[in-house]
């Protein structure tokens, strides 16, 4: 009696199972990584820098006010960077880095700066020699909060470091790859392995069995998966490279004058993010085309057993 038609069965099922969850895993560890990319790119790093500015650009009106006596509390120069910081923490907010508690944060700030402003200009509408100048300069101060102790909460500077660490903490999430992902690729590696190995065995035994050296159709479905895993985990690689290399990038502070070369060099460390993104979409018609691929080549095989009787 023969098994041929049982065994060709056997395979076909073995392959559609392996071929499904492969493809399966390989599209929710691949989207694990590449989800974070795009974000981290336009809002997380983008945000995290437009604080940087904003800081520079206080101390900057600052060093104004208390360099240029009188004439500078409300000098052009002042309000010019007075205006840069609140479009800079504009910016912050609408990337929405860290949700409702960042944008809360941005406000707050907003109205300190307003207050921070009042006082400088209350001094300067005060004669040289007031007492009151004095008064209204360390009022100013206090809200800015330059020169404040750590753990202080209330100014200006306190604040914006407290937005920053929680946008630079929810960055190093983007970027991280914990137990779960290694867990994902480590399970796609083994799948994909006995996939390729099912996908080989099978053309061996058909070459065996039907004397036919070659068959194109699981040559392919092999060629496609062979090729397509490996370039996908390379595309990773280079995602996770790039993620954590720009979040290295805006770990510290930068200064106003370097913030658009930081900015750039995060922008083309992650030029290609959206790119990589996209390539999960592929992850399931790629999963599709093996899986067709397979059921084209063994099942004219099948159906030539399926009515014949044991012999």
């Amino acid at each position: 009696m023969s098994t041929t038609g049982r065994d060709l069965a056997r395979r076909l099922k073995l392959l559609l199972v392996l071929g499904t969850v492969t493809t399966l895993a390989l599209f929710f560890a691949y989207r694990g990584v590449h989800d974070d990319t795009v974000p981290l790119s336009t809002e997380s790093a983008p945000g995290i820098l437009a604080v940087d500015t904003a800081q520079g650009a206080l101390r900057e009106a600052h060093r104004v006010v208390r360099g240029t006596g009188a004439e500078g509390d409300t000098s052009g120069e002042f309000l010019t960077q007075v205006s840069v910081a609140q479009q800079s923490l504009a910016l912050a907010a609408s990337e929405n880095v860290t949700g409702v508690a960042g944008r809360h944060d941005v406000q707050t700030v907003t109205g300190l700066i307003a207050v921070y402003s009042g006082w400088v200009e209350r001094r300067g509408r005060e004669p040289d020699g007031s007492p009151l100048r004095a008064a209204y300069l360390h009022y100013a101060e206090k809200v800015l909060g330059l020169e404040a102790e750590p753990g202080t909460e209330g100014d200006i500077m306190s604040r914006l470091d407290a937005l920053r660490g929680a946008q630079l903490a929810e960055a190093r999430r983007q970027a991280a790859f914990p137990w779960q992902l290694w867990f994902g690729w480590c399970t796609v590696a083994v799948l994909y392995a006995a996939l390729c190995g099912a996908l080989l065995e099978t053309q061996r035994y058909l070459r065996r069995r039907f004397r036919r050296p070659l068959h194109l159709r699981l040559l392919a479905a092999t060629a496609v998966c062979a090729l397509g895993v490996p370039l996908l985990a390379r595309h990773t690689l280079a995602a996770h490279r790039a993620m954590t290399d720009s979040v290295a990038d805006v770990r510290v502070p930068a200064r106003p004058d370097a913030v658009p070369e930081v900015a750039g060099e995060v922008q083309g460390a992650l030029a290609d993010a959206g790119f990589w993104a996209s390539l999960s979409d592929w992850v399931l018609l790629g999963g599709a085309v093996v899986v067709a691929l397979t059921v084209w080549g063994l099942w004219p095989r099948i159906a030539e057993y399926r009515f014949r009787g044991p012999r």
